[in-house]
């Protein structure tokens, strides 16, 4: 069918028209969210505890900068591009509903400050001390952190997203909002603890190379980070939301609690894998190896799980187009599809310009639907532009 240079799908079904406004409702899609809200009491909550946390933190590092700067200034460049990585690839899987950047930026921050240095840090420290002096110092340093960073650090981390839905109960619809915005989350507490242990091993050997022991640490940091923060939030916050239920989302409790536990649990096994390993140096490196492996089949697998819904929802707001010509079934598939479907549409470009182009046009599909999404369904002069843009990429006048 040939497209209708913008015009609008007034020969759509109104079966489809109505599964459009029904996907725009659910998911949120479109929507913005107001970051100021005096009258929340959960936003006071969320700022306070920020605050606590910057605060201690930047007293954490302005303590250490005299003697450190030099290691201080090099993590945080380092981690600084490292966070750049994974902001990225976790931008890049959320290609459906995307979420709001402000959202993600409250989500990330709340990571970074509230979530380790005004909670996690006050329970973790006096949790420690109360092992060592129940089974003796060499029992809590081979199990203490396992049995105790799980549950106040995932804790923390999870009561982000149960702010960040009180805050923005129209944006956080699905398990696949939990998984992205735990992502963030996770992504903040990691950096900043990275941070931390690479300033606490810049100490070591008295202070006499700082750069050196901080590298070592920033590098074994980097390495196997991908089976960290980042991984068990977006687990476990998924595993909330399922449990908590909402709007897009069925309330399904038992999945919830495996999700959450299986977080809680990968999370302890990388704490005390030491003392699962009784000290042997080969079998750490063979159980962090299999640790990475594990998780990152768990966390393909919730991502797997989740998704579909989003998938739903791009499909449901672009289906319309599709009836009226203007987004080929092509398009549409690989737009709501997986890895597969745009692998096989970039396969169909002749050549580099062609695939280019065929990109620029997907992407101008996409940018069509965040129109539509965001107008709730109608025809503002925002959408006819972007309808215009398919057409003019495609070709046509």
């Amino acid at each position: 069918m040939t497209a209708r240079h913008g015009a609008a799908p007034s020969e759509a079904d109104d079966t489809l028209i109505a599964a459009r406004d029904t996907a725009i409702r659910d998911s949120g899609w479109g929507q913005t969210f107001r970051l100021v809200q005096p009258r929340n009491l959960a936003w006071w909550v969320y700022v306070v505890l920020v605050a606590i946390g910057a605060v201690t933190f930047i007293r954490y590092a302005a303590g250490q900068a005299p003697a450190y700067g030099a290691a201080l200034f090099v993590a945080t460049v380092l981690f600084a591009l490292y966070c750049a990585l994974f902001w990225w690839f976790t931008h890049r899987i959320d290609r459906y509903a995307r979420q709001s950047w402000t959202l993600i930026i409250v989500a990330f921050v709340w990571g970074a400050f509230a979530a380790p240095w005004a909670m996690a840090a006050n329970a973790n420290t006096p949790m420690l001390e109360l092992w060592g002096k129940l089974y003796g110092q060499a029992w809590a340093a081979d199990w203490g952190a396992g049995l105790t960073a799980p549950f106040t650090e995932e804790i923390s981390k999870g009561l982000g997203i149960l702010l960040l839905i009180t805050l923005a109960p129209h944006l956080v619809r699905t398990a696949f909002d939990g998984f992205i915005l735990g992502a963030y989350i996770g992504l903040g507490f990691q950096i900043l603890e990275d941070i931390q242990y690479a300033l606490t091993s810049s100490a070591a050997q008295f202070g006499a190379n700082p750069v050196g022991n901080a590298m070592f640490t920033i590098v074994m940091r980097m390495s196997m980070g991908i089976a960290a923060h980042i991984l068990y939030s977006a687990v476990f916050c998924a595993g909330l939301v399922y449990f908590l239920g909402r709007p897009a989302e069925p309330r399904r409790r038992g999945l919830g609690l495996v999700l959450m536990a299986t977080a809680m649990l990968l999370h302890g096994i990388w704490d005390n894998i030491s003392g699962i390993a009784g000290g042997n140096t080969a079998g750490m490196f063979l159980l962090w190896f299999g640790v990475i492996v594990i998780a990152i089949v768990v966390v393909t697998r919730v991502f797997a799980m989740t998704v579909p819904r989003e998938r739903q929802f791009m499909r449901d707001v672009l289906a319309p187009e599709v009836t009226s010509g203007l987004v080929t079934e092509e398009e549409l598939t690989t737009l709501a599809g997986d890895r597969k479907a745009r692998r096989a549409y970039r396969k169909h470009g002749r050549s580099r310009i062609d695939r280019r182009h065929r990109a620029h046009v997907l992407e101008s599909v996409h940018d069509l639907a965040d129109q539509i999404a965001e107008s709730g369904g109608r025809d503002t002069a925002a959408v006819v532009f972007a309808r215009h843009e398919v057409t003019r990429l495609r070709g046509g006048s």
